[in-house]
């Protein structure tokens, strides 16, 4: 039996659902399009071979600055592994990724530690070396010195985790918005960037080129807080809030000081001329045990010195040194209202 459709009914090779022929067009435009746009790339990617030829040329200008070099630079990024090491044994299971109960403890800590000694050993040579070839210097045994500053580094971890204590209690003693110790090393950004002025400056200490600055510029692009890490900070210390903070190269700052966001304790603009000799000299403030510097507060020069107990108000401009137990504030504004 065979069925008969009425021819009203019978489907044509040609009868094309209207949505359908649209979306037929659609394809046939945008293969259009793309042989189109195809076409304008080939004709600007053909001109990056002679930008190419230009960028080699000015690479080989000595008055540019180049790193092309057999051995190459660390950068801050992959520094960042590092810290993140250092942090796992100076906060021993705040930051591990693992449990640490006291059944592994000893497994724990000893597996991180002997990570992080590999790392930094290797990241101390590497930057040894790369001064030795980059400035053409006698050979400095880098592995053999690499591995000893890293030993040495090591050593003093248990006084790193007793000054970080120290600073973590006096951030809890001043703060009333905080609520638990652990809410402090999980989360301000003071005691982050102290952590690792800490082990910089330690590393600043031995002598250790190019580490320990990509270190403390890796706290400052996190924080906001910018600390050279050859500054000399006592125990107690405390940043509150941070961002905008400036602590200079030869600052020393005692015990129990606490200073807030906005802070400067830099150099007076040097004479043309003067900066190489200058190197390694005292250019920065001295901050006495027990002060107090509020936000935004401006403190200059190798020879002023803040005395013991002070406090320096916000906004102050200082470049002459303070006594002991003084208190430096500016005069009132007067407000307008309009």
């Amino acid at each position: 039996m065979r069925l008969v459709l009425p021819i009203h009914q019978a489907p044509h090779a040609l009868d094309i659902p209207e949505k359908m022929e649209t979306t037929m067009s659609y394809g046939i435009d945008e293969l259009t399009a793309c042989k189109t746009d195809s076409e304008i790339l080939r004709r600007y990617r053909e001109k990056l071979p002679v930008i190419v030829e230009k960028i080699i040329a000015n690479s080989n200008d000595p008055s540019c600055f180049t790193h092309v070099d057999y051995e190459p630079l660390r950068s801050s990024s992959s520094v960042g592994n590092l810290i993140a090491n250092f942090r796992e044994v100076l906060f021993p299971g705040y930051f591990s990724r693992e449990k640490i109960d006291p059944v592994n403890l000893k497994y724990s800590i000893g597996q991180t530690v002997s990570d992080l000694y590999d790392m930094l050993s290797n990241y101390i040579t590497h930057v040894m070396r790369h001064d030795c070839f980059r400035f053409g210097q006698d050979c400095l045994k880098c592995g053999e010195k690499g591995n000893q500053a890293a030993l040495e580094t090591m050593e003093v971890i248990p006084g790193l985790r007793h000054l970080l204590a120290t600073d973590v209690r006096a951030v809890f003693n001043g703060d009333p918005a905080a609520q638990s110790h652990d809410e402090i090393i999980f989360s301000y950004p003071g005691i982050f960037a102290t952590m690792v002025h800490r082990v910089a400056h330690q590393l600043y200490n031995l002598g250790i080129p190019l580490l320990p600055r990509i270190m403390s510029e890796h706290a400052h692009s996190l924080t906001g807080i910018d600390i050279h890490p050859g500054a000399r900070i006592g125990e107690s210390f405390v940043i509150d809030h941070g961002t905008g903070v400036v602590i200079g190269e030869t600052t020393e700052i005692g015990k129990n000081v606490r200073i807030y966001q906005g802070v400067t304790v830099g150099a007076l603009s040097l004479p043309q001329g003067t900066v190489d000799r200058l190197r390694g000299e005292k250019r920065h403030p001295t901050i006495e045990d027990d002060a107090i510097v509020y936000s935004g507060a401006t403190i200059l020069g190798g020879e002023t010195t803040i005395g013991a107990r002070s406090v320096i108000g916000g906004n102050v401009w200082i470049t002459e040194s303070v006594p002991p137990d003084t208190r430096v504030f500016m005069e009132t504004p007067k407000l307008i209202y309009k």
